[in-house]
């Protein structure tokens, strides 16, 4: 297989796209990092969430590579730029689209309240800050539902006949799905939407009957877990609402 025709380009991996394959290639991951995202992959599938079908794990050139069924489409996130004025029809399918996902359970996913814990404890922040976290990820209630992680309009495709594939679920977890929410929440204001962030959570909670205070609860830790990608452009951002624990 020659590979040439480049998708995308992630850090420690590179996305290929191979007549009707996905090829992703993998630079640094260890064997147990992607064999541990290929098993993650084939548990969501299993739910019967439209997901690219996993087709291979092996090597190429001496990497570990995942291949899947390339799913021919536009991404929702281009949608929404080629048609600002469907934005309130394309936020009501993607709002749907992730609370059908979390209505699914795979026990075999990771826990989210684990994975959150090891990113606070690993981050830059201060001792009394991780404690304060630790605390108030404790006291939130422990859901199984199926998490995203990554839950944004440029990982949904939308194909011809409108058919939603979700995609990249190296971040899945199960746990609260408002953890979910505020992370994808999140990812909204980091890209400088946040008019359309809120227009999501306020969505949310008013066709799930969540409380807005809720999904709020979680904003803190979810940032923290970001945080440690150390991304200089979000350090403020996500310091301002990390910064609410210590003001509660």
């Amino acid at each position: 297989m020659k590979l040439e025709n480049i998708i995308a380009t992630r850090k420690a991996k590179t996305i290929y796209r191979e007549g009707n394959q996905t090829v992703k290639i993998y630079d640094e991951d260890s064997k147990v990092d992607v064999l541990s995202q290929a098993l993650t992959h084939a548990l969501i599938e299993e739910t019967g969430i439209k997901v690219p079908k996993m087709l291979d794990v092996t090597t190429k050139e001496g990497k570990m590579t995942i291949i899947y069924e390339y799913i021919v489409g536009e991404t929702l996130d281009v949608l929404m730029e080629r048609y600002p004025e469907k934005e309130d029809e394309y936020l009501d399918m993607f709002l749907k689209l992730q609370m059908s996902i979390h209505e699914k359970r795979a026990p075999g996913l990771k826990k989210l309240r684990d994975k959150m814990r090891a990113k606070i404890s690993i981050s830059s922040l201060s001792d009394t800050v991780k404690y304060d976290l630790h605390v108030r990820l404790t006291s939130m209630p422990k859901h199984e539902k199926i998490c995203h992680g990554d839950f944004n309009p440029s990982n949904i495709v939308i194909t011809e006949s409108g058919e939603a594939y979700v995609i990249d679920w190296a971040h899945a977890t199960q746990g609260n799905a408002s953890a979910d929410v505020a992370r994808t929440y999140l990812l909204f204001c980091l890209d400088g939407k946040e008019a359309l962030a809120e227009k999501y959570l306020n969505l949310f909670c008013e066709k799930s009957g969540t409380t807005r205070a809720y999904v709020q609860k979680w904003l803190p830790i979810v940032a923290a877990s970001q945080s440690v990608k150390n991304i200089p452009k979000e350090a403020e951002l996500l310091h301002k609402w990390i910064d609410v624990v210590e003001f509660e």
